[in-house]
């Protein structure tokens, strides 16, 4: 069971609660990692008495702005957009750009907090920010999408630079969008600074493995997780909730750890091929044709496709939830663990609730919280910016070594710190504690900042 909040944590949440209104989300993440947080005060009170949990809930800059786009019709269309630099108190702001038309302040406020302790068990020097827009790139044109885009970049140009913010690509962001927008800024600025996007084409300043990354690294985690319990992927059944980028590179992952993953979805529904997922029509569909998973059926006949199905009803021994947040409830937690499910690592952010977290807690499985299992994507993206300041290129296979490197040292943080502070095989404390520790002490020796 997560550590409930104290009376010194709760006075935090309940200032947090107040200054912060309606953006639920935002709440949500605040508090969970609050309840982690008691034992540290405890150990280190000059946390408390330099209020660095207080500063650290507090966003350093939130910008709010109007982006006007002219679709194909010739009609003006207006979305909002947002950029949240949490702390910086590790490096330059880093986190990704989200567009879709759930986003609204609390929900990059989230992504952004959530950030902050993710990039810090990277070890990496970046700090915590996120972005994004209402804005739906589902049904647009390409030109609309560049339009979209530029516009977007005539106001976020101004707040970003490689040694001040770095954004990247999150949902609804891939390499398009991203080269619509550094076009943009090299446009506006005339400079060529490959650091301020990561997320970019290969041939331009982007990074082997980049779009490998958080798949990839999700699985290296559950991998760790399975090894300390004398485990492994070989021969499990796996399944995997989305059929986006994270998804699908989840899935190939898997694949050649030796698993076998027997469902994906997207919003409509999921798709169950007991034969194991064929990941390369998956690919054919979502990312060259960019149409519905159900029409996965036409080829498979021997599939099932569940319009609006529950894909956490499908027995299997591990699952990665990787499409949104709060995707598995507490309902969905309690039917995984009694179909067998011994280990979840999130591939989303914040994919699971509170209620969900306790169960699986509570039933002693290997359950890797996103902060922790999907920090491969910002860490390869810290990679890219590497490369970038060095004018160099890394090949595939010393890039995802490095990745595996990094995912493993977080594995190792967060088993060490859970067990440091009491909560053997809890890596939802230990995220939250490493992390937590690296930026308040550096905080602590930055002043009041």
């Amino acid at each position: 069971m997560i550590h409930k909040l104290d009376q010194t944590t709760e006075t935090i949440y309940q200032e947090v609660l107040a200054r912060n209104p309606g953006e639920v989300e935002f709440h949500q993440a605040v508090r969970e990692v609050l309840e982690s947080l008691g034992p540290v005060l405890v150990k280190h009170p000059e946390f408390a008495k330099h209020k660095i949990i207080e500063r650290i809930c507090e966003p350093e800059r939130q910008i709010i702005f109007r982006v006007p786009w002219m679709d194909t019709n010739g009609n003006v269309q207006i979305n909002r957009g947002f950029r949240v630099e949490f702390n910086s108190a590790l490096g330059p702001y880093k986190g990704g750009l989200r567009f879709h038309p759930s986003v609204y302040l609390g929900i990059i406020k989230f992504l952004g907090f959530e950030q902050i302790f993710k990039n810090s068990l990277t070890g990496m020097p970046i700090g915590g920010g996120k972005g994004g827009s209402d804005f739906d790139p589902k049904g647009k044109t390409d030109g609309e999408i560049m339009r979209f885009c530029q516009s977007f970049m005539t106001e976020l140009y101004r707040h970003i630079g490689e040694h001040t913010d770095v954004p990247a690509g999150d949902i609804g962001v891939g390499g398009r969008e991203i080269g619509y927008m550094f076009g943009q800024y090299k446009r506006i600025t005339n400079r060529w600074e490959a650091g301020v996007l990561t997320g970019k084409g290969l041939n331009w300043g982007g990074s082997l493995v980049r779009t490998e990354a958080t798949g990839y690294g999700a699985t290296f985690f559950v991998d760790e997780m399975l090894k300390v319990r004398g485990d492994s992927f070989d021969g499990k059944t796996c399944v995997v909730s989305g059929s986006g980028n994270v998804a699908i590179y989840t899935i190939e992952k898997i694949h050649m750890l030796g698993g076998k993953v027997v469902a994906c979805s997207d919003s409509n529904g999921y798709i169950y091929d007991e034969k194991g997922i064929d990941l390369e029509l998956v690919q054919q569909i979502k990312e060259v044709e960019r149409r519905r998973i159900s029409v996965y059926t036409e080829k498979h006949k021997h599939a099932k496709y569940v319009d609006g199905g529950n894909i956490w009803e499908i027995p299997c021994q591990v699952a990665m939830p990787s499409a949104t947040q709060n995707e598995i409830n507490g309902k969905d937690a309690k039917t995984l663990v009694k179909n067998g499910c011994i280990a979840v690592g999130e591939g989303a952010n914040m994919p699971t609730t509170p209620e969900g977290v306790n169960v699986f807690i509570d039933a002693g499985i290997a359950y890797g919280p996103g902060k922790a299992a999907n920090a491969g994507g910002v860490a390869t993206s810290a990679l890219e910016m590497q490369q970038n300041a060095c004018r160099d290129s890394w090949d595939f296979d010393f890039t995802e070594k490095r990745l595996q490197q990094i995912m493993q040292n977080i594995h190792r943080d967060c088993y060490e710190t859970a067990e440091e502070y009491g909560a053997p095989g809890n890596y939802v404390v230990g995220a939250n504690i490493a992390g937590f520790i690296k930026v308040a002490r550096a905080m602590l020796a930055m002043g009041l900042v």
